[in-house]
């Protein structure tokens, strides 16, 4: 199985990198280049690659602005996002996370972390640079589980499993259960706390002092 990838970034050089890292790997192909967001936008959906590589700060459309287009909560069919930023502070990682983003990495997060990135999201997993985790979701307003719905034992293990970065595969093998047991672990939490994605598990997670 091939992950075909989209990369959206306003400079060529950046461009270049990326694809020669990802194409490097057997499983991912680049399939289309876009240099701003309205470009992106076209390209994602008559392309509907699996993986859409954005960065933040781009000409005519931020990738805030392309995540939520692409991966919003109203859009029919989203798409997986994982959104690219320089600088860990920037303040548009946050409203491109809650615009339905599968996770986001910076630019010297290095080749492997950019390539789990890509497969992280297609397999339907989130994942966040390491170095900023902590204080990226303190600066998110954390979700709450419904009353009279609390998390099982299992269910608080799989939970800060997330918050570190797992992967479902690295859950299912660090505690010892299938892949389909984690993912219905996981959609019963996402239902229980009323999470859209498991970046807002993981911000309730750290918000709660879970990890």
């Amino acid at each position: 199985m091939t992950i075909t990838v989209l990369l959206a970034d306003d400079q060529a050089m950046v461009r270049s990198g990326l694809r020669l890292i990802l194409e490097n790997q057997p499983d991912i192909r680049v399939v289309a280049e876009a240099a701003d967001g309205v470009e992106a936008i076209a390209l994602a959906r008559d392309l509907r690659p699996d993986v859409c590589l954005v960065d933040i700060r781009m000409p005519r459309l931020d990738g805030v602005a392309v995540t939520r287009a692409l991966a919003g909560p109203d859009v029919p069919e989203p798409l997986k996002v994982v959104v690219v930023t320089t600088f860990d502070l920037d303040e548009y990682v946050y409203g491109a996370l809650r615009g339905g983003a599968a996770g986001f990495i910076l630019k010297d997060a290095g080749p492997a972390m950019l390539t789990e990135a890509v497969r992280a999201a297609y397999a339907g997993d989130a994942l966040v640079s390491p170095s900023v985790t902590v204080r990226l979701l303190r600066r998110l307003t954390p979700v709450g589980p419904a009353a009279g719905t609390p998390l099982s034992d299992r269910e608080v293990d799989v939970v800060r499993a997330i918050a570190r970065g797992r992967t479902n595969h690295e859950i299912a093998a660090e505690l010892f259960i299938s892949l389909s047991t984690v993912k219905g672990h996981v959609a019963g939490i996402q239902n229980k706390l009323k999470a859209r994605n498991r970046t807002e598990v993981a911000v309730w997670a750290w918000q709660s002092g879970l990890v």
